[in-house]
């Protein structure tokens, strides 16, 4: 215990009796508790102690939990945002363009070209449809068998008797040539002659 726990107490008493008289002096030790004082005991101080590291280890935990949770809720969100299905629209279906190559003419040959008939009306068919497939048979066998004319590649098409003729040749007598012998083939009506002269 500290001194200033403890103090000394002296007390003089004065007693007298019919013969005498006599001073006695005594001297207490007081030990005065802090409670005396108005001050806390020990085992206060301790509780205070104990109460307020609970305190702090509660609000501690807390501030913790309430990160793990903002965490949790991030990770959560992070999560869903993962999990959403993509959906990806089909691009537009374009059909891509169709190409057909047809093989070169052999120079020897010229082209064939056979006309499809007009699609019919009516229930008659005209007279010229059918003519017209003779006369475009006829047109080729001409410019087949003929030699002149076969190493040209001139190409003649049949409409209702109207024979159009396209391609190139070397000089305006083979254009008059040409135009002649088209001419002079039943079934044939007019002629249009659109042979390029290409020296």
């Amino acid at each position: 215990m500290a001194y200033d726990d403890e103090q000394a107490r002296k007390s003089r008493v004065v007693v007298e009796t019919p013969t005498s008289r006599r001073e006695v002096t005594t001297t207490e030790a007081v030990h005065n508790d802090r409670g005396d004082r108005g001050g806390m005991s020990g085992a206060t101080v301790g509780v205070i102690v104990v109460v307020a590291i609970a305190l702090i280890t509660i609000v501690v935990l807390f501030l913790m939990n309430g990160q793990q949770t903002d965490q949790a809720n991030a990770n959560l969100a992070a999560q869903q945002a993962a999990q959403q299905p993509i959906v990806q629209q089909p691009a537009a279906q374009q059909q891509p363009p169709i190409i057909i190559q047809q093989p070169a003419a052999a120079p020897n040959q010229p082209p064939v070209i056979i006309n499809q008939p007009a699609p019919s009306t009516g229930s008659s068919m005209p007279e010229n449809t059918s003519n017209d497939g003779a006369v475009q048979a006829a047109i080729d066998k001409k410019i087949t068998e003929d030699t002149t004319l076969s190493g040209l590649g001139i190409t003649a098409t049949v409409l209702d008797g109207k024979v159009t003729l396209t391609g190139t040749v070397k000089s305006e007598a083979l254009k008059s040539q040409v135009d002649r012998t088209i001419r002079t083939i039943r079934g044939v009506k007019q002629v249009d002659n659109q042979l390029v002269v290409f020296s």
